[in-house]
């Protein structure tokens, strides 16, 4: 057994669990057909009075993940297609695409993360034939640890945008919405936090004179950061495009109306999930139009697309970590004479002199500092 297994006390909602008739547990496992199976799989009910509100469930949460132990020969491997609510669209590895309902056990563990499954993870799936309906199911029973991950900040709690990505390509537009470089720096450091390759795209190129981009596009690549500048109506950009996602698995972000899906279409014509057969997805998942949506690629690799963001709270970024997600900071930060110097106002301060010589984007440390003081803007 791994030396990061190990017991953990489960809750369960209140509104999930009824009161149980004292000293009879049998019934309760004999009724609720969920309860018994679980029990098969390693994990216990306290019947000592009332039922349990908690669970020992053996397992580890490493690296975002969910697992516990099942049966795994009763499972199949797959990955999230897409996940609105308690469900899921999940292709498993024999090539099959299932709705799939989320074990409550997972559902119900106490953690910080809104989601319990989202777009990308990898899961193991225990299939189901459901009476009646010839549209292939299952439950998902494990989510195995995350890597590379692009998260944002949602009534307190991180809500996992996608999961095991490589690379995040954050979708700015030159005007209608209008060119945010500071959201893209917002983006560039929850990517960076995220262990995420960040690619900058400033789309509809059409629209302004790509000159006077160029300062903006060499700010990000003096920073090893790539960029490219694309336009849907005219096609320039898009073969550079097309290679940067090719091979890669890419989570495709930004404001609504900057041009992302339109930019997937141009990509990838006719770019769409191959989802016919699952009838009742759509029809299950309450809030479609807000999901993120894993597409493959022709060229080798995915896409995900997600919904246009209003405004991306950093998650677990504290103020006195933010210099580290500046690559620009980390030669300087050494120099500066106090340290915990947040770079603003103290003397003898390393970035301030490398700002003052032109050596850090004045615009790059005004977003630094909008963003230490908690501006949203």
């Amino acid at each position: 057994m791994s030396s990061n297994r190990r017991k953990k006390r489960v809750e369960f909602r209140s509104n999930r669990q009824k009161r149980a008739r004292r000293n009879d547990l049998t019934r309760q496992v004999h009724s609720e057909a969920e309860v018994a199976e679980d029990l098969v799989s390693g994990e216990r009910v306290s019947g000592k009075g009332e039922l349990s509100r908690h669970r020992t469930v053996l397992g580890d949460d490493e690296g975002g993940g969910l697992r516990r132990d099942v049966d795994e020969s009763l499972c199949l491997p797959g990955r999230v297609l897409s996940s609105a609510g308690q469900y899921s669209l999940v292709q498993t590895e024999d090539g099959v695409f299932r709705e799939c309902t989320v074990r409550r056990v997972l559902r119900t563990l106490s953690r910080d993360g809104r989601n319990v499954v989202v777009t990308g993870d990898r899961v193991l799936v225990r299939p189901q034939e459901v009476a009646g309906d010839a549209t292939p199911q299952g439950v998902v029973e494990r989510v195995e640890p995350r890597t590379g991950t692009l998260s944002r900040t949602s009534q307190h709690r991180e809500h996992v945008i996608a999961a095991n990505i490589e690379q995040a390509l954050i979708v700015v537009s030159t005007d209608d919405p209008p060119l945010k470089p500071r959201l893209i720096d917002r983006f560039l450091v929850s990517a960076e936090r995220g262990g995420v390759a960040g690619i900058v795209c400033i789309n509809k190129a059409d629209l302004a004179d790509r000159l006077d981009l160029q300062p903006l596009i060499g700010r990000y690549t003096a920073l090893e950061y790539r960029a490219v500048l694309t336009s849907t109506v005219t096609g320039f950009g898009i073969a550079h495009l097309r290679q940067l996602l090719a091979g890669r698995t890419t989570v495709v972000s930004g404001q609504s109306g900057v041009g992302k899906s339109s930019l997937l279409n141009a990509v990838q014509p006719g770019l769409s999930l191959p989802t016919a057969a699952v009838s009742n997805w759509t029809q299950k998942g309450r809030h479609t139009t807000r999901r993120a949506v894993m597409h493959p690629l022709l060229s080798g690799g995915w896409v995900i697309d997600t919904p246009g963001i209003r405004q991306l709270e950093l998650w677990d970024v504290r103020p006195e970590e933010l210099e580290a997600w500046f690559p620009e900071f980390r030669p300087f930060v050494p120099r500066c004479r106090f340290p915990d110097c947040t770079h603003t106002h103290e003397g003898d301060c390393g970035v301030l002199a490398a700002v003052s010589s032109g050596l850090i984007s004045l615009e790059r440390y005004h977003s630094y500092c909008r963003l230490l003081a908690g501006d949203m803007d």
